[in-house]
């Protein structure tokens, strides 16, 4: 599940999407909660098939767009001065036909889709938006049919910062339906269909800060199949996030995505993945890699990984390929974020492709040519040349050269698994913690067991007060060691204190 690929305020509104029934609790460390009940499945509303309407008529002061006159949208909007607003009538809008003709907006513009107002880019055109002015609105538009290339994304394609996107339907494009940047807000929008990801929050040359995505459905996404067509790059799914320091990923239904639903990779840092459900995605429903700090609270996951899990196991993998996938990720006290650890709870997971894997490759840290986010090093240390001998096998490198899972506290789950809903006999109900064993390079300081021990024993690692319903088998260490849930609350490995255990009881 690694990668091998790199990328080149409003008040809130009312979500479309009903959150899951909430507990009321707010605090990270709430040892009292009780594991959530599943939602039904008529609990989440749909952005898709509903959109909200937009203005019938256009509001005072806003430009009129003609969907009759092709490349109307991108000639008024450079005619016009900043903020702007801009109302599209109903119909197909039109822009020239050039590959990159596309809508170049200035500061503070507003794009408003009276009802039935779609951007069509006829398969000609590759991005709609583009462009680095700050704080554009698209609201209450169709964007659809264009062809942006590998790993770039047709609206706000240039990343540029604080733009809000709501009520949009961004659907049946190539690459990324949306690309992101610092202080953006996507919210009660229709992600669909598009052919790489719904969202690819990625911003060349910097960091992407205070991130939110709320109430939106996003279904569909990667259509062209890339892990396929590139195998390992770890570049699909519903939406990925890289390097975004600061995100609320709530409300959502993230849904029948090829691949991952939503998956986190490379320097993300304080995380709150909360009140989504996630369901029937190929592969896992959440990936969080090389990562840090998070709290992914009161979600319904549910159906996930059963295409990806299913054709590992079948091909003979014995990897615990897990729904809630956590590679080289933990906490990280040193660096700044709303909690200092990865706090998991209050999650119902049900009939999934196994659960949650905290996994960590020794042989993966900066300067490492194993390392598949080739340039990257790990926030604590800047200069990745340093990750070198002799330094890196003493303090403080020996530590901060490795992405560490550490400090994860998975408590008040709720675990449900029958098997012959999800349609298998073996591999398919693991709860895991474990590494490889360190081979490479030859002057790694983490060859051997050294990694596998520390993931298991050593990095404040902790199941608790959790439900078992189901066959749930663990896994510690390294793959081979399989173990029941006796042996899994036993020593050595003392996990899951307080949890209870029904074989019988999933099904």
């Amino acid at each position: 599940m690694e990668i091998k690929w790199r990328l080149r305020a409003l008040p809130a509104v009312p979500l479309v999407l009903a959150l899951l029934a909430a507990t009321g609790c707010d605090s990270t460390s709430d040892a009292g909660a009780k594991p959530a009940a599943a939602p039904s499945s008529t609990s989440v509303a749909r952005v898709c098939a509903e959109p909200a309407a937009g203005p019938a008529k256009a509001p005072a002061g806003a430009v009129t767009v003609d969907p009759a006159v092709v490349g109307d949208l991108a000639a008024k909007t450079k005619s016009n001065p900043e903020n702007t607003t801009f109302w599209l009538r109903p119909g197909k809008h039109r822009l020239e036909p050039d590959r990159y003709a596309q809508v170049i907006p200035k500061k503070g513009n507003s794009y408003l889709g009276a009802p039935g107002a779609v951007l069509d880019g006829r398969k000609t055109n590759q991005y709609a938006f583009g462009g680095t002015a700050r704080d554009v609105t698209v609201r209450h538009l169709t964007v659809q049919g264009f062809v942006a290339p590998h790993n770039e994304g047709v609206v706000n394609h240039d990343s540029a910062d604080g733009w809000v996107i709501e009520h949009a339907t961004i659907q049946h494009n190539s690459g990324a339906g949306l690309m992101a940047g610092a202080r953006q807000r996507v919210r009660a929008s229709c992600l669909r269909g598009n052919g790489q990801y719904g969202m690819n929050a990625y911003k060349a040359g910097g960091r992407i800060s205070g991130l939110v995505v709320e109430g939106n459905e996003i279904v569909g996404n990667n259509t062209d199949d890339w892990e396929r067509r590139r195998q390992g790059c770890g570049c699909t799914g519903g939406v990925k996030f890289w390097a975004v320091d600061g995100a609320d990923v709530r409300g959502n239904w993230v849904h029948d995505n090829r691949g991952a639903g939503l998956w986190a990779d490379t320097n993300n840092n304080d995380f709150r993945i909360e009140d989504n459900v996630l369901e029937a995605n190929d592969g896992a429903a959440l990936i969080y890699e090389t990562s840090y700090n998070a709290v992914i609270r009161e979600n319904t996951i549910r159906r996930n990984n059963r295409v990806e899990g299913r054709r590992s196991a079948d091909r003979g993998d014995n990897f615990p390929f897990a729904t809630v996938y956590l590679s080289e990720s933990g906490g990280e006290p040193r660096i700044r974020a709303r909690t200092d650890k990865i706090e998991i709870y209050r999650n119902v997971l049900e009939d999934n492709w196994s659960g949650i894997t905290l996994w960590e490759n020794a042989d993966r840290f900066c300067n490492s040519p194993a390392n598949t986010s080739s340039g990257d090093c790990t926030l604590l240390v800047k200069d990745t040349d340093r990750c070198a001998r002799p330094a890196i096998a003493t303090a403080p490198l020996y530590a901060d050269c490795r992405w560490k899972t550490q400090r994860v506290d998975i408590h008040h789950n709720r675990f449900v698994l029958d098997t012959s809903a999800v349609g298998c006999t073996v591999k398919c109900d693991r709860m895991a913690v474990l590494a490889n064993y360190g081979t490479y390079p030859d002057w790694s300081p983490y060859q051997g067991e050294r990694v596998a021990e520390a993931i298991t024993r050593e990095q404040h690692n902790r199941w608790h007060d959790n439900v078992y319903l189901g066959p749930w088998k663990f896994v510690a260490h390294d793959p081979s060691r399989v173990l029941d849930f006796g042996q899994w609350q036993g020593t050595p490995y003392q996990q899951d204190a307080g949890s209870t255990f029904r074989a019988r009881d999933g099904g």
